[in-house]
Parts: C-alpha cells; sequence; structure tokens
C-alpha cells in the first residue's frame, strides 16, 4: 500500500525594499514614521534627491583668541572683516603680499586676493579696536560697509574704520532764513551726530523802515543751548565763493540763546535770490544718536523695492526719559537718507505695532519689506510695508499685516527655494509672496526637524544660514539643515502649511556665525576659531571634523509591512552603496528594544586608488560602481524591526542609495 506525504510549502518569500531617503523625523513616535524618513539619522545630508550620504567635515582657518561675533565682506574692496572679541580684523590679503606658513612657502597667490591662513601675528591683521562683545551685522550702501554691534555703528570705507558718528552727515536744517529767523524747513536734523547748518540771506533792501544790510550783524539760529563745541561760519563773497570766518576772531556765540553776531556785518547778498550766511553749530540731544547705534539688525529696502537705504531696529532701550515719560524702542525702526546710511533723519522713523512686542528682523517679498515681530505680537506677527515717494519725500506704509508664531532670534533670517524663512518658537517658518495680500498664516517648513529641534536650549541664541540650496540653524553645536531641493506636502497635522522641506541634523559643529566665500562654507566659533568645511566629496580626509571621525547614523523606521500583527523571520539584508576610497558600514538591528550589530563590513564598500592609498584601508577592488554590502540574518518571530547604519571611522565616507531586506511570514505575533 503506498504511503503519501503532506510535504508543506516553503514559506513565501516577502522584501522590503526603501529607494527614497528623504531625511529626518524626529516630531513623529518612531512607529509612525514613513519609511523615506529616519527617527534617528545624524550627519547625513542629501547626496542628490532621494539619497544621501556622510556629511563632510571641516578643517581650521584661523584662530582669533576670542568669540567670533560676525563677518563681513565689502564686494568693491573685496575685503572679509573678522569681528573677534572687541576687534576688528582684516582677513584678507591685498593683491602683491601673502602669509608665508611654518615651512617657508607661500600660503597663497600673490596675484590673489583671497581668505588665508593666518599663521602669524593677528594683530598684523587689526584694523579697529573697541567693538561690542555681541553679535554683529553688515550692510554694504555707497561704497561703505555698514556694522552693527549694539554698541555703536561702524563704517569701513575698504581702509579704515571709524564710528559713523565722525563722518555723520551734517544737514542743513533751514535755507533762506532772515536774520531774525524763520525762513524755509530744508532736512530734519541728524540723529547720528549733534551738528546742523542754518543758512541765511541778507537782502539788499526791504519794505521794513529803517533797514539797513550794512548794520546787520547778529543771526538767529533754529535752536538755542548750543554745544561747547566751536561754532563755524562762511559768508559768500562777490565772487560766488564761501569764505570761511573763525569764532573770537571774526564773530561771537552767545550760545544759550543761539545767536552768532559777526563783528563786521557780511553786507547784502552778491547774488540775488542766494544765500549769503552759513552758519554750523551743535546742540546734542540726549540719546539721539544711541536710537541708531544700539541697533542690532538691519535691512536693505527703498522706494518701490529698491535696496538704497539702510533699516535698522533691535534696540532694546527703554525707561524712563529726561522728562519723566516713559519710553521703549523696541518696536521702532529709522531708514536712512538714499544712498547715505550716514544721514538717519529724525523724522525717518516708524512705530510698529504693540510697544510690548519687539521687532526681531526683516523680509523682502518682492517689493515689500516684512517686519517680523517676536510672540508677544497676538495680533500682527508680520507687518508688510511699500515704498512710495509723497510729497517728493519717501514713505513706508503699512499695507497688510499677517498672523501666526513670532520670530523667537534675531539672527535666523534668510531664504530658501526663494521664500523667506524665519525661526519662532513652533519651528521655521516661511512667508510667501502669495500670503503678502491675501489673510493667510505664515507657514512651517520645519515640522519634520521639530521635535528635536524645539528642545534646545536657548533658541534665541540660534543662528541660521542659506548656503546653496540649504538653511543652516545652528544652536548648542548643532545644525538642522532644512534642503531647499526637497519639498514635500505637508503633514496632514500642519494644515497651513503647503509643503515641508526635508530635514537633516548635524553635531559636532560648533557654528556661531556661518559664511561663504567663492562658494565655499565656513563658520567662526565662540573659541574663537574659524572653520571651513571641506569641498572635495571624493577625498577621504574630506571625512573629519577638524581631525576628529564624525558619526554618520541613518535608522530606518519601524518595518512591519501591510500585516502588522503577523510574526515575520528576517533573513536576508541588503545595502547598495555609492563607491568610495575607503568605507564601511556597521548595522545594527533593534529586537523587541534592544539594538544588536549583525554585520560589520569594512571591505566590500570601496575601491583601489593610488591617488589616496593608505595601507590600513587597502582593497584590491577597482571596481568604481555601486556596491552592495550583504549580509544573511537571523530575526525571528517579529512583528516589527527596525534597522541601523553607521559609519563613525576617522575619513571614511558612506553614501546609502537603497535598502532591502527578505523576510518570511507565518502567523499572528502573540506578544514579546
Amino acid at each position: 500500500m503506498a504511503v503519501h506525504f503532506n510535504i508543506p510549502k516553503s514559506p513565501q518569500l516577502h522584501t522590503y525594499v526603501a529607494s527614497r531617503f528623504l531625511g529626518a523625523n524626529f516630531t513623529s513616535e518612531a512607529s509612525t514614521v514613513d519609511d523615506t524618513k529616519s527617527p534617528n539619522v545624524e550627519n547625513m545630508i542629501r547626496s542628490v534627491p532621494g539619497k544621501i550620504r556622510k556629511r563632510m567635515g571641516y578643517y581650521e582657518v584661523g584662530d582669533f583668541k576670542a568669540p567670533i561675533y560676525g563677518v563681513h565682506h565689502m564686494s568693491t574692496s573685496g575685503t572679509w572683516l573678522i569681528h573677534a572679541g572687541k576687534k576688528l580684523y582684516d582677513y584678507t590679503m591685498p593683491a602683491g603680499k601673502y602669509w608665508v606658513d611654518d615651512n617657508g612657502n607661500k600660503v597663497v597667490d600673490e596675484a590673489k586676493n583671497k581668505i588665508v591662513l593666518i599663521t602669524g601675528d593677528i594683530n598684523d591683521q587689526l584694523v579697529y579696536e573697541g567693538m561690542a562683545e555681541h553679535r554683529s551685522v553688515s550692510f554694504q550702501l555707497a561704497q561703505s560697509l555698514v556694522i552693527l554691534d549694539g554698541e555703536s555703528v561702524k563704517i569701513y570705507d575698504g581702509k579704515t574704520v571709524k564710528k559713523i558718528t565722525e563722518v555723520a552727515y551734517i544737514p542743513t536744517i533751514s535755507i533762506s532764513k532772515n536774520p531774525t529767523g524763520g525762513g524755509t524747513d530744508f532736512e530734519p536734523i541728524n540723529l547720528l551726530q549733534p551738528a546742523f547748518r542754518d543758512q541765511f540771506i541778507v537782502e539788499s533792501k526791504s519794505t521794513q523802515g529803517g533797514y539797513n544790510p550794512a548794520n546787520i550783524k547778529s543771526f538767529q539760529l533754529t535752536f538755542g543751548s548750543l554745544d561747547p563745541a566751536e561754532v563755524k561760519a562762511w559768508v559768500l563773497n562777490a565772487d560766488g565763493n564761501w569764505i570761511q570766518k573763525k569764532e573770537g576772531t571774526d564773530f561771537s556765540v552767545d550760545r544759550t540763546l543761539g545767536k552768532v553776531t559777526f563783528l563786521q556785518a557780511p553786507g547784502a547778498t552778491p547774488v540775488s535770490g542766494e544765500d549769503n550766511v552759513k552758519i554750523e553749530a551743535s546742540r546734542t540731544v540726549a540719546g539721539y544718536a544711541d536710537r541708531i547705534n544700539h541697533c542690532t539688525i538691519g535691512a536693505m529696502f527703498g522706494v518701490n523695492g529698491a535696496n538704497d537705504r539702510l533699516f535698522v531696529s533691535g534696540n532694546e532701550d527703554h525707561g524712563v526719559g529726561v522728562n519723566g515719560e516713559m519710553f521703549s524702542y523696541i518696536n521702532y525702526d529709522w531708514f536712512s537718507a538714499q544712498y547715505d546710511p550716514t544721514y538717519f533723519a529724525d523724522t525717518n522713523y516708524s512705530k510698529l505695532g504693540s510697544d510690548a512686542s519687539a521687532i526681531m528682523g526683516y523680509s523682502i517679498i518682492n517689493n515689500y519689506l516684512a517686519a517680523h515681530k517676536d510672540a508677544s505680537e497676538s495680533a500682527q506677527s508680520i507687518l508688510i510695508r511699500e515704498g512710495d515717494m509723497v510729497n517728493s519725500k519717501p514713505s513706508f506704509k503699512l499695507i497688510n499685516t499677517l498672523q501666526g508664531a513670532g520670530a523667537i532670534s534675531r539672527y535666523c533670517f534668510g531664504y530658501l527655494a526663494t521664500e523667506p524663512v524665519f525661526l519662532t518658537s513652533l519651528g521655521v517658518y516661511a512667508v510667501t509672496a502669495q500670503d503678502v495680500t491675501g489673510e493667510k498664516y505664515a507657514q512651517d517648513r520645519s515640522y519634520y526637524l521639530e521635535g528635536k529641534l524645539l528642545k534646545e536650549p536657548r533658541l534665541k541664541d540660534a543662528f541660521g544660514y542659506a548656503w546653496k540650496d540649504y538653511f543652516f540653524l545652528c544652536i548648542n553645536d548643532h545644525c538642522y539643515v532644512l534642503d531647499g531641493l526637497q519639498p514635500m506636502r505637508t503633514d496632514n497635522s500642519r494644515p497651513y502649511a503647503t509643503r515641508q522641506y526635508a530635514g537633516f541634523y548635524f553635531t559636532n559643529i560648533p557654528a556661531n556665525v556661518m559664511f561663504e566665500i567663492e562658494t565655499d562654507l565656513y563658520f567662526g566659533s565662540t573659541n574663537g576659531k574659524v572653520y571651513k568645511f571641506y569641498s572635495d566629496d571624493k577625498n577621504m580626509l574630506s571625512y573629519n571634523d577638524d581631525g576628529a571621525p564624525i558619526k554618520a547614523v541613518w535608522e530606518t523606521a519601524d518595518i512591519s509591512e501591510d500585516f502588522f500583527y503577523k510574526d515575520k523571520s528576517y533573513r536576508f539584508l541588503s545595502l547598495r552603496c555609492m563607491p568610495e576610497i575607503a568605507s564601511s558600514v556597521q548595522v545594527q538591528a533593534q529586537r523587541q528594544g534592544l539594538w544588536q550589530v549583525i554585520k560589520e563590513d569594512v571591505s566590500t564598500l570601496k575601491y583601489f586608488s593610488f591617488q589616496y592609498f593608505t595601507f590600513s584601508k587597502f582593497t584590491f577592488s577597482n571596481n568604481r560602481t555601486q556596491k552592495l554590502a550583504s549580509t544573511k540574518v537571523r530575526l525571528k518571530k517579529l512583528d516589527h524591526v527596525r534597522f541601523r547604519f553607521v559609519n563613525d571611522k576617522l575619513n571614511e565616507a558612506l553614501g546609502i542609495n537603497d535598502f532591502a531586506i527578505e523576510y518570511t511570514q507565518s502567523g499572528n505575533h502573540k506578544g514579546d
């Protein structure tokens, strides 16, 4: 009698494949993160959209022995200035000069004017001493670089740095004045300095009885209570030239009354209808100059969107005035004259929103200027202005206000994918051109990073910088990166955001400021050092942080597939990576909450190169195409699993293109 055996079928083999890697999701619980994102990613960045690689590191290019508070560039002179501690250094070499290193080699090409390694005494590069120990910002206008540090405004002309009050414009506040007063208002006084000018006309004749120009010696200025500073005067002669007169020799001054008396009458004007006496005096108003000097932020803007005036704000002065009145400047801003940053008229200011809320920064949106308020402003967090000419004078009227989260840091404003972004207590937000005339809120852009970002202490001290397609936000030696090339539809929990950006997270980035030179990215730190990021991703020496190894991590979300309640047995894993001269990967798996190493691949991901030969990383492979790191695994009866890929080796790269795992599926999971 024949015997029949029922041979069970082999379990059906299933495959999970991940081919798109779109950065972090630190906000969602790991079990809900989709398979394109990671609940734990560190020091990885986009290689091409959808693929990732280990970030490159950086190396020291200068040590200024004091915290780096600002880096400023003047394009017309090609000069880079470093604000370190209380000093300002010129960090560029003029043509024909060069630094020499310890071996006697030139550090830079003497024919070029580039940033250099400072290997000599940095005091040789000192251009100014007396900066505030505060973060500084700068703006270039009219062939000058204006630097705000919250203590006193500095101006750099390409050669020397001075306080702007030393070179500030002296306005002519009235013209065609009669010797006894009156006249026509011409220019407002300048907040930056106390000097002013009056111009007088002595007519040859008058309907007034007994009028004789030969007897007119006294001239009444617009203001009394003059400063002790020298009063200057000029008289127009018959040739049409202004002849300067000297106080004490040619005239006397009653400073209390503001009256100037000539020893010899200037006489009637030699040119009919033209002023023939010009007097310059000073009258200090307490606190006027500090309204501008104590500003910490600014923007370039003007009529019809032209970048021809400097707007400044960020003055935190408040208290009780000389007349007992309360004052606060936190919601004030001031703007300069066209093409003249040394002239801030006392009438050129705006008071924006509630005085309980400070102006935190600016964004330029098309032809509009957006002023961002802090979180204390509940109804008008962003105020939109446009510039126009009204009665031949510049006017910047408010055209709209937007609601939303208020800005939290004055130094986290930038532009990503053409839209302005800024930091709030809820994350990185953006304002689009469509929002300006509509009734929308500012829109969230950093949802996927906020689970970690918003837990950072001292967020108000964060620094933001836009570079290429990225927006970097640096705080507490960490760097959060938004990728402008990888926008995604909004998470359902953010209905007021049309999209989010892929986000990444860097550690060991002690950046206090960032700057870019010829597309290369640099940063300055609080320890006084300036670092430059490597730019050659094919050079294995690019993968260290000033000599220290970089730990790069990509962790998958929970993998449970459609039948999450079924037992799975994972059998085979494969990782497809970019070929590198030096690379390795450690594969870890999480089983029932515990991590274990299942693969340490130190050989298959690299290829041989004579140029970068290192004996400890030697391989016989000349294959420069994609590499596979594959291994058998024995992970049984799990309802889900998570994998982690790590490279923490010095001067090694890691680029991940695809990941796959094979598994079989059986009965229902009975619990751990």
